[in-house]
């Protein structure tokens, strides 16, 4: 049942892959805006007809940001004196500091329990917001570096508004209400009930907070993260009730970004280099997810060999096939929501979430930052094959010279430090230490993912490590927002510079980046790159665990 699941996944992608793809291609290509778009851009006092050169794109991108975490910083600290705030105190501040910087950045990390902590205004106006334009600003980014890959001799990349308002309104919007109705009649629940709301079950009475669940929850399934409404997210049957809506919850995941290498090759006017990227993420997805399933059905421990299944932290509702599977789209993407605990998997099955972080989340990734990161890599990998031969290296008629190779390479570099300087600042201080439930390389784990998972923007948590302090609040807050934002900046420079040159025409030495020996050399290129990185880490964690056990 568990192969069967995923082959309903791969099938229902594959159906949806060229109507939603060409759809997105649409949206971004089109010269007529909707009365609802020309309302906002008079608002924001934007010309939809603009265009901005990178530089332009990334300081209203920037300045987009640092006002929304403004705004949801301010409406943390000031929630008693709002409307809906169910008698909840301020959100200390620093919790609010990095629950702003978490959703703006589309991490969505949550360092509190959201049923206890915030209200329903700020849940809807601050985080689900933030849900949607967060999103919107990734896809945005994509769509600008595929500009760039398009364009000839342009000095311009698009438009940052217009972008991030067509992303919002007739992309994520129209997908997440149609999504908010299936998981409703799925059983989620979807109203305003308080939290002091008694309801009688089986004979007994229980606290049930009810809330605006199943919006919430189809919005961080899009692509954002799992920033639930519960403690224990989508483990919680409120906001996973059933085995098919844990499916169309992994659909959900997948959806956009894989649907976006459509968008991709539609926009180049090459189909079969939007087909090769997707290749390359469909290969290192399947076998992740194959090899979580398989770690965790062998149950390669001391415990699971003894009750006969891994089945420590997960529900029963799922089994340990579809959370398996859930725990590797979660990771493989940007989302971060678990229907599990990561902390309780095999040594084996913990750390396939973990590379899959380290990965960069490129297969498929995040809503447009998984196909710009993947891009980023095939840009590397021409480059590589380029020394190789002796050649200039070229990617879709474009030259990858000095500032483009050196762009790609600073993109790659910026989480690896952040992921590797962050834990071992947390190993090396008494703060840092002080969170840690367990010892030994479990502990250890418990730390790197943590880092890894804050500078990837995935927002999921191992578990078992007190990150609701002052020290881990400020740092993985930092770590989220440089992860973010740097990466972003080296993307929109890397757009510029391509969008400007004149493509060059295929010769015998081009190489062809369309056909099975380019997917096999930048999937070898994604592993290796991370192997070298991130082994000595993974040495000292879950590796040492998993041969100790």
């Amino acid at each position: 049942m568990g192969w069967l699941f995923i082959a309903s996944l791969i099938v229902a992608l594959a159906v949806a892959y060229r109507p939603l793809g060409d759809h997105m291609y649409r949206v971004y290509s089109s010269a007529k805006d909707t009365a609802v778009e020309r309302f906002v851009y008079r608002l924001l006092g934007v010309r939809a007809d603009a265009e901005q050169r990178w530089a332009g794109y990334a300081r209203s991108l920037l300045a987009f940001s640092v006002i929304s975490i403004l705004f949801v910083y301010g409406m943390q600290r000031l929630q008693d004196k709002l409307w809906l705030s169910l008698g909840f105190p301020p959100v200390t501040d620093h919790v609010a500091w990095n629950t702003a910087i978490s959703f703006v950045t589309n991490t969505n990390w949550q360092a509190y329990s959201g049923e206890s902590t915030m209200g329903h205004l700020v849940q809807m106006a601050a985080l689900a917001v933030q849900n949607f334009v967060s999103a919107a600003v990734g896809m945005a980014v994509a769509i600008a570096l595929v500009r760039g890959f398009a364009r000839r001799g342009a000095d311009t990349v698009g438009n940052f508004w217009v972008d991030l308002v067509r992303g919002s309104l007739r992309i994520l919007l129209p997908i997440a209400v149609v999504g908010a109705l299936v998981l409703v009649a799925g059983g989620l629940v979807q109203n305003f009930t308080g939290p002091h709301e008694i309801t009688t079950l089986a004979g007994g009475t229980q606290n049930l907070t009810g809330g605006p669940v199943a919006s919430q929850e189809v919005i961080k399934e899009l692509g954002t993260n799992g920033g639930g409404f519960y403690n224990t997210n989508s483990a919680h049957p409120f906001e996973n009730a059933t085995a098919w809506t844990n499916w169309f919850e992994i659909f959900l995941i997948l959806l956009i970004p894989i649907c976006l290498t459509r968008t991709f090759g539609r926009m180049v006017g090459q189909l079969r280099q939007g087909y090769a990227i997707l290749a390359v993420m469909a290969t290192i997805a399947v076998v992740s997810v194959v090899l979580t399933n398989v770690f965790e059905l062998q149950g390669d421990a001391t415990v699971p060999q003894a009750v006969g299944a891994a089945m420590e932290g997960k529900d029963v509702r799922f089994g340990v096939a579809n959370s398996a599977t859930f725990a590797a789209a979660t990771t493989l993407t940007s989302t971060g929501a678990v229907n599990s605990f990561h902390d309780s998997y095999t040594p084996f099955g913990g750390m396939m979430t973990l590379f899959n972080m380290m990965l960069g989340e490129v297969a498929p990734g995040g809503v447009g930052a998984g196909l710009y990161g993947m891009l980023i890599l095939a840009v590397i990998t021409v480059f590589v094959a380029g020394l190789m031969v002796g050649r200039t290296p070229e990617y879709l008629g474009k030259k990858i010279g000095a500032r483009e190779i050196k762009l790609a390479s600073m993109y790659f570099l910026v989480t690896p430090i952040l992921v590797l300087v962050g834990t071992a600042v947390a190993m090396g201080n008494q703060a840092g230490l002080a969170a840690m439930l367990n010892s030994g390389p479990h502990g250890f784990s418990e730390i790197l993912y943590a880092f890894t998972s804050a500078s990837n923007n995935n927002g999921s948590a191992f578990g078992g490590v007190t990150v609701n302090t002052p020290w881990y609040d400020v740092a993985l807050g930092l770590c989220m927002v440089l992860g973010r934002f740097l990466p972003i900046i080296f993307v929109l420079a890397l757009a510029g510079s391509l969008a400007k040159q004149t493509p060059v025409p295929e010769s015998a030495g081009t190489l062809p980046t369309h056909r099975p020996q380019f997917v096999g050399m930048v999937v070898g290129v994604t592993i290796v790159l991370v192997a070298l990185t991130f082994l000595p880490a993974l040495a000292l964690g879950p590796l040492a665990e998993g041969l100790s056990s």
